[in-house]
């Protein structure tokens, strides 16, 4: 589970995926079509472990749901900078 943002208080995106990675790394070198690429949305801003696939997909549905104001408030509360975290993933 996991949130992509082209810059901070910018363009948000919520994925998920069982591989964050491998996935930060695709929208970050825009290897993938549509929204992330089009939008610029390379920074890896908030994440959350989910014990299955499943219940991150879960979770990703619920979360498109959302306000815009719920996300964001999401995000400030664990990263208030909007930092980009891709680097936290391997270290």
């Amino acid at each position: 589970m996991y949130i992509m943002a082209n810059k901070r208080n910018g363009t948000i995106y919520v994925g998920s995926t069982s591989d964050l990675p491998a996935r930060a790394y695709q929208h970050r070198t825009g290897m993938i079509e549509g929204f992330t690429k089009d939008n610029g949305c390379t920074l890896l801003v908030w994440y959350e472990a989910h014990e299955d696939l499943d219940g991150a997909r879960l979770r990703e549905r619920q979360m498109k749901k959302w306000k815009r104001a719920w996300k964001i408030e999401l995000i400030e509360r664990d990263n208030p900078q909007w930092k980009d975290l891709y680097g936290t993933l391997f270290g």
